[in-house]
């Protein structure tokens, strides 16, 4: 039977980890729920509830901070912000569909903690780059907090970028603070159809490398295009190649002009304004292509772009996947079988290019036969484990679940 610990405080985290120390008890540590398919499976009966810790502390959009209850929901972060014309820029996906969840549960820390980031990460960074602070209990059963409202240079570790990607391995976060920052008073895509994987990446790079500002460049396959709920995504019946750019309305319109020059040169070009635009990099950015079908494997698989163009078209033919790629095609999202040989595939396909695969999405047998993230090389993977030994020595935050 599983026990459920559901903390109200700071404090109260603090018990919690503590009595699981003394009683060598560990935690599956959980907040929304919307990832805890995501890792290897977890072998506990005591679930860490924090989703009573929710709530915004403090935000003060004229100094661009946001400070929130680790599990806080995105919908409730990202509503206040938008009173004020204001975003996470990083723009953090919703995976709770993805995992057969409700959407609209994600949270602000699990985001930070599994170092989430959507389509304008081309742009401006990831998760943990807009990560100012926290407050945590480590798997000691200490208090350790880090940063605070200000961004600062600090000898020593940087914290906050070590938690970010940990996924709840090295502490149990209470409160976190964010940098955030105005959002665009426009958006706009210019839609290229037609093309395949390689061409598609060329044009990408085109966009990417102009002084236009893209803030969003993604390319869909036809079979992925035709689940669109964008009718001008999904009528033309024929892939899709697709850049953003965001910003004052008359700048936004002077570059959306020139990239519809410039993509001109690899086909006929269509545009998409306000509310198509942001429904489209929604569905990009929380892989909801893929949350139609739970029993497929869901796979992440970051590259090179010109590379992953170029054996994309024989990773799809041996392993029949469906995928789609976005950051102008350096993240490949894969829809495979739920089997080892086709892990297997995607991990040396992978490999091949000096990029690497995540299994997000998979059945309990396979994500406990196959490595789930990446193998670290044996200096990584030493420095990784003397980590752990100094965050959680006892082993009772989440154990196991990065392999």
């Amino acid at each position: 039977m599983t026990e459920s610990l559901s903390p109200r405080s700071h404090d109260d985290i603090l018990d919690a980890v503590r009595w699981a120390v003394a009683e060598k008890a560990p935690l599956e540590v959980v907040a929304g729920g919307t990832k805890r398919g995501w890792g290897k499976p977890l072998r506990t009966n005591h679930v860490l509830d924090l989703s009573a810790l929710a709530g915004i502390r403090l935000y003060e959009p004229e100094e661009l901070i946001l400070q929130a209850a680790a599990a806080t929901p995105l919908a409730e972060v990202e509503a206040a912000l938008a009173q004020s014309s204001q975003q996470l820029a990083f723009e953090p996906p919703d995976f709770g569909p993805l995992f057969g969840r409700p959407a609209g549960r994600q949270t602000l820390g699990g985001a930070l903690m599994a170092n989430l980031a959507g389509p304008r990460r081309i742009k401006a960074g990831a998760a943990r780059d807009h990560f100012l602070g926290f407050v945590g209990v480590s798997g000691r059963g200490e208090t350790f907090k880090s940063g605070g409202r200000v961004m600062k240079n600090v000898t020593g570790y940087d914290l906050c970028k070590l938690m970010a990607g940990s996924f709840g391995t090295l502490g149990v976060l209470s409160e976190v603070t964010v940098k955030v920052l105005p959002a665009g008073e426009k958006t706009r895509t210019v839609l290229v159809c037609g093309l395949d994987d390689e061409p598609a990446a060329a044009a990408m790079a085109a966009a990417l490398n102009s002084s236009h500002e893209v803030s969003g460049a993604a390319h869909l396959p036809a079979g992925i295009a035709a689940q669109s709920a964008v009718g001008y995504v999904r009528d033309p019946g024929t892939s899709v190649t697709a850049v953003r750019v965001e910003g004052p309305g008359p700048s936004v319109e002077h570059r959306c002009a020139a990239l519809r020059t410039l993509l001109g040169a690899w086909g006929a070009t269509e545009e998409l304004h306000g509310r198509n635009s942001a429904a489209l990099w929604s569905e990009v950015r929380d892989v909801s292509y893929f949350a139609e079908e739970p029993m497929r494997a869901v796979w992440r698989l970051s590259a090179p772009p010109a590379a992953a163009a170029g054996f994309l078209p024989g990773l799809v033919r041996d392993t029949g996947a469906d995928h789609f790629a976005d950051w102008g095609g350096g993240l490949v999202w894969l829809s495979a079988s739920p089997d080892e040989a086709a892990a297997d595939r995607i991990r040396v396909a992978a490999d091949s290019c000096g990029g690497h695969a995540t299994l997000v999405r998979g059945p309990d047998a396979l994500r406990a036969a196959v490595p789930v993230f990446q193998p670290q090389p044996a200096p990584v993977a030493a420095l990784s484990e003397r980590l752990r030994e100094q965050f959680d020595p006892n082993g009772v935050l989440n154990p196991g679940r990065m392999g």
